[in-house]
């Protein structure tokens, strides 16, 4: 190293054997170090990110998103916007639920959104598969009398040169049917002319060409467009029109002003497929689930409901997650005190026994891992019924008369006691490490000056057992609350957990928000008994060895 002025005096920064400031050669050394170290590192980052900090992620999300209404009901849902949620929605109402529906069927959405408003309204997922079926009915009252007075209205061509710019119409018709379409582009004049129809033909021909790939000119346009068109035949004049199907349009014209034109109002419509769609319950929970977020998860998760009056209580007969959390706490907490009232002495004697005897008993505590978890809680569900082995020797020892055997299966009791039994283990391994490092010298020492037995335990052996028993406890009650395959084989209808219902959630019920909101509060409750674990006691406290 070298000062700045080469001549050997102290001013100026301190060089380098590079030349380079001191400072900057040790920062970018410092820098360097960091980057390998990150680098070393990486791959675990990776794996932790992707398999446990983004599935948290994507359950907080799940538990609060609620698109799919706004997506698949847009119309609708700002129809609604202004609705009071008294007496039925308005005409408008009905006119966006007919288009956005019909849509959603054609896509195959509208029983998904039918399945997502079932969660809150019970019979929502029947009414709209019903209505994806009966949609069609409204438009052919339209469609049939456009094709008895010109067949052209039932044809694709036509409505291509009716609705279609003439440039997109030249390259469609030389479109090869190889490679990539011309996308459709409305006519300059005809959204002013026929506003409702060039929207919903725009619809149709997107929906055919990106997303069924079909050619448009092959393609005889929706029942909803004939509908459009009946709306806009009847709120404009079509006289003065001199462009492409000039004639054909002015005839449409001329027969929906006829009186023998037959027509059908969207809310009776609505009222042939299903009378439900008159009762304002269904539109009360469209309206209050069209925000893109809901805490209507998280209200159900806690017995409560959202409704057009801010959230209230559900009905006491309809309550049962409040008493799932109270239960699983309840019975984890029995759980971890029973693992340490079953494994402290197991743990102390294999601590003090010789190191040969000691691993010897080892193996017998081990032993669990090496079976199948499914087989140990099979094996609890043979022994605790009725007539099972426990039960046949308490009645062979006359404790128990033979019609008064004990129930010890599918309830709390069978749960406590094959989760105890599966997750002693996780309680005895802790607390031997941490008892293996315990000096013998201590005891010694306290009984050479005079302390019984029992005093030198107390107050000189458990007190250095405590950290071994706090991450016993702490690894039994977090396995324990979140223990679900165990519990529903034994639990019954008594002993489930909340992760029973959060599985039931995830595979049959495919309500997954309701899961993730679940899912999120239980993830709170373990992040608040942690917290308050490290305040009381001091996670300092807990160690493995």
């Amino acid at each position: 190293m070298t000062d700045a002025t080469g001549d050997g005096s102290k001013s100026g920064p301190m060089l380098a054997a590079d030349g380079r400031p001191l400072k900057k050669s040790l920062a970018r050394a410092l820098r360097m170090q960091k980057m390998r170290a990150l680098m070393l590192i990486a791959p675990l980052l990776l794996f932790v990110l992707i398999t446990f900090i983004a599935p948290i992620a994507d359950m907080l999300f799940r538990s609060v998103e609620n698109q799919i209404v706004s997506d698949t009901l847009p119309k609708t849902t700002a129809a609604l916007a202004d609705w009071d949620g008294e007496e039925l929605p308005s005409d408008a109402a009905f006119e966006a639920a007919y288009y956005d529906i019909f849509l959603a069927a054609e896509r195959k959405e509208h029983t998904r959104l039918g399945t997502r408003l079932n969660y809150e309204q019970t019979g929502a997922s029947s009414l709209f598969r019903k209505s994806g079926r009966g949609l069609d009915d409204i438009g052919e009252v339209y469609q049939d009398q456009f094709e008895d007075l010109n067949g052209d209205w039932d044809e694709a061509l036509p409505w291509a040169e009716l609705m279609g710019d003439p440039d997109w119409l030249s390259e469609q018709q030389g479109w090869d049917e190889e490679g990539r379409q011309p996308g459709f582009e409305l006519r300059d004049d005809i959204a002013d002319l026929l506003p409702t129809a060039s929207r919903e033909y725009a619809i149709f021909a997107e929906f055919q060409q990106r997303e069924e790939n079909n050619n448009l000119l092959d393609e005889e346009p929706w029942s909803a467009v004939h509908t459009a068109l009946y709306q806009d035949l009847v709120a404009g004049d079509m006289s003065g029109y001199s462009g492409p199907r000039a004639e054909m349009l002015q005839a449409a014209d001329a027969l929906v002003d006829s009186p023998d034109f037959e027509t059908i109002s969207f809310r009776d419509g609505f009222e042939e497929i299903d009378e439900d769609w008159l009762q304002p319950d269904i539109w009360r929970t469209i309206k209050l689930y069209s925000p893109d977020y809901t805490s209507g998860y998280f209200l159900n998760s806690i017995d409560m409901q959202l409704t057009p009056d801010g959230a209230e209580a559900r009905p006491d007969n309809e309550r049962i997650y409040m008493l799932l959390f109270q239960r699983t706490l309840f019975m984890s907490l029995v759980i971890t005190f029973s693992c340490i009232l079953l494994g402290y002495p197991v743990a102390y004697i294999l601590s003090n026994l010789p190191m040969r005897s000691a691993n010897l008993l080892m193996i017998l505590v081990l032993l669990p891992f090496w079976t199948s978890l499914l087989v140990r809680t099979s094996a609890w569900k043979v022994m605790l019924q009725q007539q099972g082995v426990i039960n046949d020797v308490l009645v062979w020892l006359g404790l128990v008369a033979d019609d008064a055997r004990l129930t010890m299966i599918n309830n709390q009791f069978g749960t406590i006691v094959a989760m105890t039994h599966i997750l002693l283990p996780f309680m005895i391994l802790p607390m031997y490490s941490v008892m293996s490092t315990i000096p013998t010298s201590y005891v010694r020492a306290s009984k050479s000056l005079g302390a019984t037995n029992w005093t030198t335990f107390w107050r000189v052996y458990f007190p250095q057992s405590v950290p071994g028993i706090g991450a016993g406890s702490i690894l039994v009650f977090i396995l324990s609350i979140g223990y679900y395959i165990t519990p529903e084989i034994v639990g019954g209808t008594t002993g489930t957990f909340i992760s029973n219902r959060i599985a039931y959630h995830i595979s049959s019920s495919l309500n997954w928000g309701l899961a993730a909101a679940l899912g999120s509060i239980l993830l709170a409750v373990v992040l608040i008994l942690y917290w308050a674990y490290d305040k009381i006691v001091g996670i300092d406290n807990v160690k493995l060895g």
